[in-house]
Parts: C-alpha cells; structure tokens; sequence
C-alpha cells in the first residue's frame, strides 16, 4: 500500500525482474480497478529476460484502494497520484506508461502537472479507447439530440451519486444492468471472462467514485499538453465501436502527439485491454522494446562526446 498525502491508501501490485532496464506503469478507467491489465501484464512477462518492471495500481476510491474525499475526484489529483506512484516505485530509469479510458486521462494530467519529471523520464506511451477533450465527441452511438439529453441525465445523476459516499448499493442491480453495459462498452464480441471482470470492477466502486470523476472527466482538455511531448514513442488504440471514447477521440489525440501511431480496432468498443487483449498487448510489447534500445544505447560508452551506437530509438 502507498499512503498518500491526504491518507488515501493506493493498492500496488509491483511484478517483474527488480534490475529490468524499463518500467511499465499501468492506469485503469473509470470504475475499474488495476485487473484491466491482466492480459497485458501476462503477455510482458512472456518476454522473459526482457521482461519490464510492471507496476498496476487501483486508482483512489476504486479496486482494493481506499476511498477518496469528493474534493479530490479530479483528475488533477489523479495525475499528483501518479507521480506518487512513480516517484515510490520507479525512482529511477526509463518508464512507458499506459491508460485507458480515465487512466489515458490521468497520464495526461500527469504531463500537464509535472512536465519536468515527465519529459525525463517517460521513453514510451500508450494511450487506449481514452480522450483529451471530455466528453467532446461523446455521443454513446445515439442521434445528437438523444445523446444530450441522455449526457444532462447523467450529470444530473453523477451530482446526485457523488454526495452518497463510500456505499456500494448497487452491486445488487448490477445484474439487471449486464445487457446495457455490454452494450455501451463492447463491440462485436465479449467474452464472458471480460464482462465479468468489468463488473467486478464497478461493483467494488463506490458511489462517490461513480459520480464524484464525472464532473472533471466532462471538461478535461489537454490537446496543447500533448502537442508539447515530441520525441517520445506513442501509440493510441480505439475500437471502431466505441460508444464512450470514439474514433473522433483517438484521432485527436494522434493529430496532437507528434509521432503518435494510431490504431482503429474493427468492431471492437471501449474495453480493448479486455476485448481485443492481443493488440494492445502487442501494441505495449513494442513500446518496451522500443524503451529498452534506447535505454542501452544511453548506458554505452561514447567516443569524443559521440555514441557508438547509432541505432534508432
């Protein structure tokens, strides 16, 4: 556990070789916890003797983390979390970091809040079914007008659920609500291990995290910020059905990272590290070989100020 500032307690799960010459650090959504990442955390370890550090974490107020002050459901504070998390974990050496969804958000926050430590230290990105414009292009696969009302109802009802506190009152409707979630979060195909992971994950989540992000998740908008982080490897995935993050949102993103790789999965929807786990594994995969190259080419000796080594980053 990583007691922050204010008492919140993150549950940490740190796996991989202690000397690994990269460090991958893994942010889940919205109402999900750190098992969003199983696959991907499985397909690094396969990689043997270059297999990267791994850090996974839940997110305050969601998974096995402890609950947070409504005060402090922003992503603002998501991001100083995540600074938290890789000044304690990874305090030194190369890092690749990975979000989806609200975790693609606070990677954001975290390079506009701490730009210094971010252009040090972060060698790769991965961003995934994620958005630097709120809820912009939100749309949830319903008719403009339809999706605004249906986005007032949900403001309305995210407000309400916020001031509830830490219950979990609704795991005993979440049964009621799989045909609906399964529709607003996968595509074409769902597998039963998927849907039951994702809602595992939004029966641990409290209310006040249900409603309390919403507000900041809403109104987040950090195209500038990534417009400013040239150099670094980056790779932006999103499903083609993706009803809470669509392909508008990716293409965003892509146009304002220099050098971003966009990927546009067919039929999939918002859940891809679940859904479509081989693509982002690959995806995460070559970022980390990307990461360690460069990692070895800095730590080998130089001639007259000049690297022996002239291998591509």
């Amino acid at each position: 556990m990583l007691t922050l500032a204010d008492g919140v307690q993150l549950h940490v799960s740190v796996s991989g070789p202690k000397d690994a010459p990269v460090t991958v650090v893994l942010s889940h959504g919205w109402c999900q916890d750190r098992r969003t990442w199983r696959r991907q955390i499985a397909a690094l370890d396969e990689m043997g003797h270059k297999a990267p550090r791994v850090i996974a974490y839940d997110t305050r107020g969601h998974g096995r983390s402890s609950a947070t002050h409504l005060r402090a459901a922003t992503l603002a504070q998501l991001g100083d979390d995540m600074a938290e998390v890789i000044r304690r974990y990874a305090p030194d050496g190369p890092v690749v970091l990975a979000g989806h969804s609200m975790g693609g958000m606070t990677v954001m926050e975290y390079a506009h809040r701490h730009p210094e430590e971010f252009a040090d230290r972060v060698k790769g990105l991965l961003l995934v079914s994620t958005t630097a414009e709120g809820h912009t292009h939100t749309r949830y696969g319903l008719p403009d007008q339809l999706a605004t009302l249906l986005r007032a109802g949900e403001t309305l009802g995210a407000g309400l659920l916020a001031r509830s506190g830490a219950w979990r009152p609704h795991r005993v409707v979440l049964p009621a609500l799989r045909p609906a979630l399964r529709w607003l979060l996968f595509g074409d195909e769902c597998a039963d291990e998927a849907m039951t992971l994702t809602m595992r994950g939004l029966g641990r989540a409290p209310l006040r995290s249900i409603g309390g992000f919403r507000e900041s998740i809403g109104t987040q908008l950090r195209l500038d910020t990534l417009a400013g982080l040239s150099g670094i490897p980056a790779a932006v995935l999103v499903g083609s059905r993706d009803r809470l993050t669509p392909p508008a949102c990716a293409e965003s993103i892509a146009g304002a990272l220099p050098g971003a790789e966009l990927t546009v999965v067919p039929g999939a929807g918002h859940m891809l590290p679940l859904e479509r786990p081989d693509e982002v594994s690959a995806a995460l995969v070559t970022l980390v070989r990307r990461a360690a190259r460069r990692a070895k080419r800095d730590r080998r000796p130089t001639v007259g100020g000049q690297s022996r080594c002239r291998e591509a980053a």
